[in-house]
């Protein structure tokens, strides 16, 4: 059976087809205005990269902020539920997974199939997600890639408002002010982050094998501090992690 899972975020939608449990092709595009639009283009994408048409896909599933918009879907599938099939796809073995996007933070404590039994979500607030690592990245003048490497070059501690990004955002144009050196800044921003995330993650229960799945999961410098903060060793990653949530619709397209 060819199923696919449309993830139309507040940033990217993604889409992935799975075939008899395989991922066969996967597409992403920028969300933008025209919602409807991208998510038809990210689902060409995906035919295209698994050889196939449109028309071979015999069931689609929609999550993320813009389901609705994904007219074409034969059900929708709320984000807990997609992020949690998503992780137990590639994980079998986890139990609590976290899905940090570009505008909103989630965490869930799952069963051995993969289904939520518990979860906490991210209020609104920047300080919570990706953009607000964009945001300081501007500030900064350096590039998303280049924050996540700059973390890792500083062992130090600066304490940072992880509560609202207005205040991070002031606090970090006084560190420049300081000269204090950029890998320190970046460190500080990214420690502030992974607090409020862990956070989010001890109200459901830090449970074993934890897996992250979002587009923040790309960030070296972010894990790095959520393995800090949450005092483990791993944090179990897949190769794309934003594709997560896709994964996981396109998975319950192919049980229902």
């Amino acid at each position: 059976m060819i199923t696919a899972g449309i993830d139309c975020g507040a940033k990217n939608t993604k889409t992935i087809i799975l075939q008899d449990g395989e991922i066969i092709g996967k597409g992403m595009v920028l969300t933008g205005f025209e919602q409807e639009k991208a998510v038809e283009e990210s689902l060409e994408q995906a035919a295209k990269d698994a050889g196939i048409s449109k028309d071979d896909v015999q069931k689609i599933y929609a999550t993320g902020s813009g389901s609705k918009t994904v007219k074409m879907a034969d059900d929708t599938l709320n984000d807990i539920q997609a992020m949690a099939k998503g992780a137990h796809f590639f994980f079998p073995n986890a139990r609590t997974v976290a899905d940090v996007g570009a505008e909103e933070a989630r965490a869930a404590k799952i069963d051995e199939k993969g289904n939520p039994v518990d979860f906490a979500i991210n209020e609104k607030c920047a300080a919570g997600a990706g953009v607000f690592i964009e945001g300081m990245a501007r500030a900064l003048d350096v590039t998303i890639e280049e924050m996540g490497a700059l973390c890792l070059q500083s062992d130090k501690e600066i304490p940072m408002n992880a509560q609202c990004v207005i205040f991070a955002e002031s606090e970090v144009v006084g560190l420049i002010h300081s000269n204090t050196d950029k890998p320190e800044i970046s460190k500080a921003i990214h420690d502030a982050m992974a607090s409020r995330i862990a956070s989010i993650i001890r109200r459901i229960g830090v449970n074993e094998d934890i897996v992250m799945v979002g587009g923040v999961g790309s960030n070296p410098g972010f894990i790095s501090a959520m393995k800090r903060e949450l005092k483990v060793d791993s944090i179990y990653i897949p190769d794309e992690p934003q594709f997560g949530a896709a994964v996981g619709a396109a998975v319950v397209a192919a049980e229902g």
